[in-house]
């Protein structure tokens, strides 16, 4: 996309959408002046795979949970996630098919989508390492809102906050 059509883009949206994707990831709403309007756990449902329970994320929850945006000029920035050291065949393709669904779900709503890796995000908004270092800035950022990231197992939210942070900051 070039950097006209980029700034056109800025200039109208409302709404930035910062998505973690993954069944544990979280999806975060943004208003365009930086106002943390909604974070939520990512849709998901358990279904038996292999005589095991697993958690997938809906992409019909997911859409039902983001078409209130779709016409009110929202964008959206997906991490682009990889595959991960030690990580299971099957984790890996789980969570791959968590970032297709979510790209498909906001494809779907027409809303505008862009993707960063961790590690430009992560630098861009000073992040220390680990889950932890997003929680912290997370309620930094939002303290009136820090009770939203205050479990371990909130880092999810707390990413999906700041992916939406740096794609409403980044110049």
């Amino acid at each position: 996309m070039s950097g006209w059509r980029k700034q056109q883009i800025k200039d109208l949206q409302m709404f930035i959408i910062g998505i973690d994707p993954g069944a544990s990831g979280a999806v975060a709403i943004l208003e365009k002046s930086g106002k943390l309007v909604h974070v939520f756990d990512m849709p998901s449902l358990e279904i038996m795979a292999g005589g095991k329970a697993k958690k997938r994320v809906s992409p019909e929850m997911l859409a039902d949970e983001l078409k209130l945006y779709a016409d009110q000029g929202a964008t959206a920035v997906v991490e682009q996630v990889g595959a991960m050291p030690g990580q299971g065949v099957s984790s890996m393709f789980a969570f791959g098919e968590s970032f297709g669904l979510a790209k498909g779900v906001l494809a779907g709503l027409r809303i505008p989508t862009s993707t960063v890796t961790p590690g430009k995000w992560k630098k861009a908004m000073g992040v220390n390492a680990g889950k932890d270092g997003s929680r912290a800035k997370a309620a930094q950022l939002w303290p009136s809102q820090a009770g939203e990231f205050k479990r371990v197992k909130d880092d999810g939210r707390a990413e999906a906050c700041l992916i939406a942070e740096y794609s409403r900051t980044e110049k």
